[in-house]
């Protein structure tokens, strides 16, 4: 049978415009997989993360771009309740540095639910005292360039400060809320240590002046050992040292005569404070009274903490290639053994991490990260208490990195009224610390804990955390 050249034309036309439509639709439904939070939840959970004990929460890590245009993505690692996690609050945890990571810190040595163990197979131990046994628990690695963050435009990482890091990390919160919507109307906080006294706030900051665009149910925030003020901070450190027996008198009357810390370091000021750090490396600036890592396996990947640079003064010190006895109850090393396990292809591909293949070994800190940074985040702080934000500050009062001297110093500043005074709290039958209770403020001391409060005193800071997510005074008796 013979068809007319207009009937071909016309079914040309036609199956045309049925591949257009099919083609259309296809992709329509790829559009649609990408953006369903369900299907990309399934894809970040961790579900044979090695040496992980059986646990009945779930948890997910994986990456959210920030920054399209320069390729900025960063990576975390969510775990949920241990419990009932339809009915607990979003908790952010933040690290240091600035350039620290919050996976290798808070997830894997101090408030996270595992934390890798000293052995040549991988083996994760649970930690009872996890805080995801009060709150859904996110930890996020940033800014870009740290841990399994990453950028891929390298000029990024020489342009980092406060103001980006903030940024980015608000970006990422848009849009893990948009993967986790049911987490979207939770009460939401945030947390963390050290350099995050200048995280947190900021982020709080920028969260709470956008609510209008974008409603995140920010209700507080609670930083500890943090770096919140320069004067007050570098004052305190020596006046911390010296009060505990850490530098001499002639040392202390020196930088007191020929430092002025709220003014440029002086060529003297920096000699005599690079006699005062010497003595740090032979103890435990972060914990004074607990034993350095001797091990000989530690790494100068590994052994890096937490820092906040005075005015270019080094702040990183290496371990002593000895070995030492460990006592019980407390490992130094650690850092060691997350360094390794982090560091495995098979970890990495559990948790859904290095995806771009970068060609460096993850490590703690990454100290190429050049920084900016505003002098105080007092004024940060004073606008979010009047703003009616709860805001806790708490300090382990045997850290000689961000001490407590330092921390009361600063919150002297802010002159807040003060309702109560200095009065002690209680871990069961102990004295777990000492609180000061301002108008919108709470400070609070951890007895015997150092820099990373957690590592010291787990039982305490769950207490700690659970108290400040309820919005009550710790214990005021023994119990």
């Amino acid at each position: 049978m013979a068809f007319s050249s207009s009937f071909r034309l016309n079914i040309l036309l036609y199956l045309l415009a049925f591949s257009i439509c099919c083609a259309t639709q296809i992709q329509g439904a790829r559009l649609h997989h990408r953006h369903d939070p369900l299907r990309q939840q399934k894809a970040d959970q961790v579900t044979e993360l090695p040496g992980q004990p059986p646990v009945s929460f779930k948890h997910y890590a994986g990456y959210v771009t920030v920054n399209h245009t320069h390729g900025r993505a960063l990576f975390y690692w969510f775990f949920e309740a241990t419990n009932n996690p339809q009915d607990k609050p979003l908790l952010l945890w933040l690290n240091g540095g600035p350039g620290c990571s919050s996976i290798g810190y808070g997830a894997t040595e101090e408030l996270g639910p595992f934390f890798p163990q000293n052995s040549t197979e991988p083996k994760l131990k649970f930690n009872p005292y996890t805080w995801n046994n009060a709150a859904n628990l996110l930890f996020l690695e940033s800014p870009v360039g740290v841990g399994f963050s990453y950028t891929n435009t390298s000029q990024d990482i020489e342009e980092l400060d406060d103001k980006i890091t903030a940024v980015d990390s608000y970006n990422f919160l848009i849009n893990w809320f948009k993967r986790f919507p049911q987490y979207k109307s939770h009460d939401f906080y945030i947390s963390g240590e050290s350099y995050a006294g200048h995280y947190a706030p900021q982020l709080s900051e920028l969260v709470f002046d956008r609510s209008k665009e974008n409603h995140i149910n920010l209700k507080g925030f609670m930083i500890g050992n943090a770096a919140i003020d320069d004067e007050s901070d570098q004052k305190g450190l020596i006046d911390y040292a010296w009060d505990h027996a850490v530098i001499s008198d002639r040392l202390y009357h020196d930088i007191q005569k020929e430092c002025d810390f709220s003014q440029n370091i002086s060529e003297q000021c920096n000699t005599l404070l690079e006699e005062y750090y010497n003595v740090y490396n032979i103890i435990d600036m972060y914990s004074l009274y607990t034993p350095m890592c001797l091990s000989n396996t530690s790494s100068s990947s590994s052994s890096s903490r937490q820092s906040h640079t005075i005015q270019g003064t080094p702040t990183l010190f290496s371990r002593a290639d000895v070995r030492h006895k460990r006592p019980a109850g407390y490992d130094p090393c650690t850092s060691d053994y997350s360094y390794v396990y982090l560091n495995r292809p098979d970890v990495q591909k559990a948790l859904h991490a290095n995806v771009t293949k970068i060609s460096y070994p993850w490590s703690h800190c990454n100290n190429n990260i050049f920084w900016n940074a505003p002098p105080s985040m007092l004024p940060v702080i004073g606008k979010l208490v009047a703003g009616g934000l709860r805001v806790w500050i708490y300090s382990g009062d045997t850290d000689g990195r961000i001490p407590v001297t330092s921390t009361r110093y600063a919150l002297r500043k802010l002159g807040l009224k003060i309702n109560e005074d200095w009065t002690p709290w209680y871990n069961k039958k102990q004295v777990g610390g000492w609180r000061v209770v301002y108008d919108g403020l709470m400070f609070v001391t951890i007895r015997g804990a150092g820099h990373e409060v957690p590592v010291f005193a787990p039982r305490q800071s769950l207490l700690l955390v659970e108290h400040f997510l309820a919005n009550r005074k710790l214990p005021s008796k023994p119990f």
